[in-house]
Parts: C-alpha cells; structure tokens; sequence
C-alpha cells in the first residue's frame, strides 16, 4: 500500500517592497535622497545627496524609510503654511 499524496503547499504571499530612496522636495532630483536609520540612538536621517539637504527625526521600531521621508515632506508643507499665513 503507497502513502497519500500530502497537499501542496500554497505559495508565500509576496511582501510589498518599500522605497528606500526619493525625490528631493528642494532640488527636484529623482533618487537622491536617502533615508538611514539608527536603532541604536533611535534617529532617522533623511539626506540629499545633491544639495545636502537633511532631516532628522526621532523614530521607534517600526518606522521604515518612507515614513522619514513623509515626515520631512509634513514638515516642509507646514513651514510653508505658516509662512504663507504670516504674509
């Protein structure tokens, strides 16, 4: 008598692959801004590699690259804001 045939198992799902580098709000340049991330001192970077533009901002464990990089264009909207208020 043979063993039954065991089920395949049914594919991994495919994780969605998040951006690493970006757009730089300051010098239009595709890819030039790369975010780093320090777990050891809790600090995310965001830096321009063209015109040296930089953030940083305070992060916890789950914090990935796109989300430095989306508090720094929060950031850049809002300093704009208030100065167009102030005006």
């Amino acid at each position: 008598m043979g063993k039954r045939k065991s089920r395949a198992k049914p594919p991994p799902k495919k994780s969605l692959k998040l951006d690493t580098v970006f757009s730089c709000p300051f010098c239009n340049h595709g890819t030039s801004v790369e975010c780093r991330i320090d777990m050891k001192n809790l600090i995310g970077e965001a830096q321009c590699r063209i015109c040296q533009e930089s953030f940083s901002t305070s992060i916890t464990a789950l914090t990935e690259p796109v989300d430095i990089y989306s508090e720094w264009i929060d950031e850049c909207e809002r300093v704009n804001t208030v100065e167009d208020d102030a005006e």
